[in-house]
């Protein structure tokens, strides 16, 4: 109910699963639970209860983001099976060995992953031992963001997406800034809402790709949609592998009959649909991904209004429509109510208006425009269901709901009696004077033997046949098998009562459902615990005798000079082209000899430079003391696809001081360096603390941006502080995605190879409805990360953080000019320096 990505559907809870996965099992079904998302110190015990629970009601596997909730299921049992949510932000062969040496049999690849890139994966990892099975989504809604990598409600109203809060403001509209000037766009206003996944056509090459598993994603939808969606892709599959051929070239739903797939994409438009695409399967296609003319649900186009009477409207039809079904008028402003109802009547119109529909027309709807279509009709509604003076010629009409595809939906399911049989392999054995033995294995291969309760005998005539065995084995309505196989292998010409063979299959049959649902047995090694000896309380705390230490982010060497000046130690380098890295580095590691040459300057008169103004002169100049030159870090990009290889070369061949790791990429590439890991590894509890910072062997760990003070407190309780850096102010990254806003809204293009890259030319941001201005910044791989108007700091809270241990505090610019770089960073080493002199003075270190 508590750790799942959607908090707010109508979620199983623990005692719900015993019965749930009996339910499941019976059928064949295998189930998997969810706790997929990041679990805080002082929820481990919560969780490790919810595991227990699952473990104990035989459930199939368990879903998992939290690389300290991974660990906890292992701690627990050694062979309960753990699969990598879609949340770990899996994008390549590193990410999923890493999933695999976490204990996870399988890996839910990021919806981003085109089929070229899960053939590269799938290459890579497909000898690993253990081996790992590859999922991915099929079907339904798409996250714009990086699933794993979304802080946008975290950052607008503290309910984060990696806590199942999302409140979707990818739905929301948007209006363009470019260059600081409102770009006008049209009806596109929801220029981050994706159209729906649908990935039917591209079944044979998933399947040949190297894909084990399809997801359709179904959580808050209805019974209806999962029915219908399911059932398309099942059929879909199993025409694609008729008898587990190899495939052809024209398998699966693009070799279908064009009436069949004609039905196909009406029953996908009537389950749910925002507009249809294949996502990201094909490879970018920003133009095509967001159409950004609405976000929510439609259905099937119908048509377009040609003329609207009192008493009813006329549509120019390109679907088929009937009494009863349900349409929505889209004017184009779907933040606004829409006007829509059952249809009452439905009925042929003319194309041209005769003079009674002349007097029944409103008068400015007298000169409708020309229309193409051919096909004309006119919609009547029940008595004041729908307000027809509110739809305008022209508008757009949908068919939301259809009640026939809903009454079918609802037969397929409703009831207790199983709609779907699995087929079962029978073995007949005997001879006379022995028993007859039947064995039935299911596809699983659960076994049952059931023994005649008297011998076979001679026949004198009519003996037991093949056919005659079949006729009455293959009795299996409402239960969930259908007989598969028969082998018949009866010694001799024997009988037995008919009664007899009725009473065997039922009991066959039910001792195979019986089996089936007794909860599987997974091992238990470690007793019930508050997770003391897991996680809180393993480590000695200690008082750290160290002054705190300010590091900054730069994203340009504008801002790289400004935070020298002021006399920091540490840089972290986050450029949008890391090409600059080697002028960064140069700039930091030649800072001692250019801060002498300039104090050799001022002494003799000659000033070259002049230095940030400040009114503690000795702040900075003991910080430059301490080293040779100030530490650099460069940060390679956020997300790592197959073949990107050469950026991580290009960000090794700057030689910086280390390395800001990211992704499990980095974690591999980066192994021999210097390293900190940053906020996008999701470090939220000390369980995945431990494993970054012993495996890896890493400097120091950034806290989860999804922790807020108490949560932050609970961790350095149960960790050593010293591992930690906390970021104490920033423009929160929000929107992290494949998705290019560049490409799509200021080009003609489709992807980076033919959109003439607007990004080296513009600056972009997105206003929302409260009128903040968030900036768009793309990275070299063309990703975009939509930043936070409004800066988020912490500072009120450095003197409690200083006493719970933390030393290392990081604060982040994104487009600030030079000067309030400085004057900020000024700021920020003043308060510490201030509160560390108020700690010498109390003696907490010298």
């Amino acid at each position: 109910r508590r750790f799942n990505a959607r908090n707010r559907a109508d979620n199983f809870t623990c005692d719900d699963l015993p019965k749930l996965i009996e339910f499941l099992h019976r059928r064949g079904v295998r189930g998997y639970a969810c706790l997929n998302t990041l679990v805080f110190e002082d929820e481990l015990p919560e969780a490790e209860n919810d595991l227990r629970a699952m473990i104990d009601a035989g459930t199939d596997a368990v879903l998992v983001q939290d690389v300290g909730v991974a660990r906890l299921v292992r701690l627990i049992s050694p062979d309960f099976p753990i699969h990598a949510s879609t949340q770990m932000t899996i994008t390549s062969a590193a990410g999923v060995e890493f999933a695999r040496d976490l204990g996870c049999s399988l890996a839910v690849l990021s919806r981003e992953c085109s089929i070229g890139d899960i053939e590269a994966i799938h290459s890579a990892i497909r000898h690993s031992v253990p081996p790992v099975q590859l999922e991915v989504f099929v079907h339904g809604a798409l996250c714009v963001a990086y699933s794993g990598q979304c802080l946008t409600s975290e950052a607008l109203g503290g309910r984060s997406a990696n806590r199942g809060e999302c409140a979707q403001a990818c739905r929301m509209p948007y209006d363009l800034i470019r260059d600081g000037r409102h770009l006008q766009l049209g009806d596109r206003r929801y220029l981050l809402s994706p159209q729906d996944l649908v990935g039917l056509d591209l079944l044979p090459d998933l399947v040949r790709a190297g894909v084990d598993s399809l997801k359709i994603e179904g959580r808050l939808k209805s019974p209806e949609y999962v029915a219908n969606i399911t059932r398309i892709y099942r059929q879909a599959l199993d025409e694609l592998l008729p008898g587990g051929q190899q495939l052809s070239a024209d398998s699966g739903d693009r070799g279908a009959p064009k009436t069949a797939k004609a039905t196909r994409k009406y029953d996908i438009e009537m389950a749910f649909s925002r507009g249809l695409c294949p996502g990201w399967l094909r490879g970018a296609n920003h133009r095509e991904l967001v159409h950004g003319r609405f976000s929510k649900k439609r259905g099937v186009y119908l048509g377009q209004v040609v003329r609207v009477f009192v008493d009813g409207v006329v549509v120019a039809i390109e679907n088929q429509l009937k009494p009863g079904d349900g349409v929505v008028f889209d004017a184009g402003r779907p933040e606004e109510p829409e006007e829509g109802g059952r249809v009452y009547g439905v009925r042929p119109a003319r194309p041209s208006i005769g003079e009674s529909d002349a007097r029944r027309m409103r008068p400015q709807d007298h000169h409708p425009r020309e229309q193409s279509v051919q096909s004309y009709v006119e919609l009547g509604f029940g008595r004041e269901a729908v307000d027809l003076s509110r739809v305008r010629v022209g508008d757009k009409v949908w068919k939301t709901n259809d009640p026939d595809l809903d009454r079918r939906l609802r037969q397929s399911f409703e009831g207790n009696t199983p709609r779907f049989q699995r087929p079962v392999w029978m073995q007949v054995q005997g001879s006379r004077g022995q028993p007859l033995l039947i064995i039935v294995q299911d596809e699983s291969g659960v076994t049952v033997r059931v023994k005649s309760a008297m011998p076979l005998v001679e026949a004198e005539n009519s003996p037991i046949t093949t056919e005659r065995l079949r006729s009455q084995l293959s009795r299996l309505g409402g239960t969930p098998f259908t007989l598969g196989g028969l082998s018949n292998q009866l010694s001799g010409d024997v009988i037995l009562p008919v009664g007899e063979l009725n009473r065997m299959r039922r009991k066959a049959v039910a001792e195979l459902q019986n089996r089936r649902a007794t909860p599987k047995k997974w091992s238990v090694t470690a007793p019930a615990s508050e997770c003391g000896a897991l996680s809180s309380g393993a480590y000695e705390r200690t008082i750290i005798k160290q002054h705190p230490e300010l590091i900054v982010l730069v994203r340009n060497l504008a801002q790289l000079d400004a935070v020298l000046r002021a006399g920091v130690q540490t840089v972290y380098c986050d450029f949008e082209d890391p090409r600059k890295y080697q002028d960064a580095v140069r700039a930091c590691h030649g800072w001692s000899e250019r801060t002498e040459r300039e104090r050799n300057a001022v002494s003799t008169g000659f000033q070259t430079t002049k230095p940030v103004q400040s009114s503690d002169e000795t702040l900075g100049e003991n910080n430059q003391a301490r080293t040779a030159h100030p530490a650099v870090f460069v940060a390679p990009p956020r997300i790592f696809k197959p073949g990107e290889d050469w950026i991580l070369k290009l960000a090794r061949s700057s030689n910086p001081d280390g390395f800001l790791i990211r992704n499990y990429d980095h974690l591999r590439f980066f192994a021999s360096d210097r390293c900190v890991a940053d906020y996008s590894l999701n470090i939220a509890n000390a369980l995945a603390a431990d494993y970054f910072k012993t495996k890896f062997r890493l400097k120091r760990l950034t806290i989860s941006y999804d922790l807020d003070y108490q949560q932050l407190d609970a961790l350095l309780r149960a960790a050593p502080p010293a591992w930690f850096e906390a970021t104490i102010h920033l423009h929160m990254p929000m929107f992290h995605m494949e998705h290019c806003l560049f490409c799509s809204l200021l080009s003609k293009g489709h992807d980076h190879g033919d959109c003439g890259r607007p990004c080296a030319r513009h600056t972009v941001k997105l206003r929302d409805r409260v009128g903040a201005q968030h900036t768009v910044i793309a990275d070299i791989g063309c990703r975009n990360t939509v930043f936070n108007a409004r800066v988020q700091g912490t500072g009120e809270h450095i003197p409690a953080m200083l006493a719970l241990g933390l030393r290392h505090f990081r604060i982040e610019f994104l487009d600030e000019s030079a000067d309030e770089v400085s004057r900020t960073t000024t700021k920020y080493l003043r308060l510490l320096h201030r509160e560390s002199a108020s700690s010498c003075e109390r003696g907490l270190w010298p």
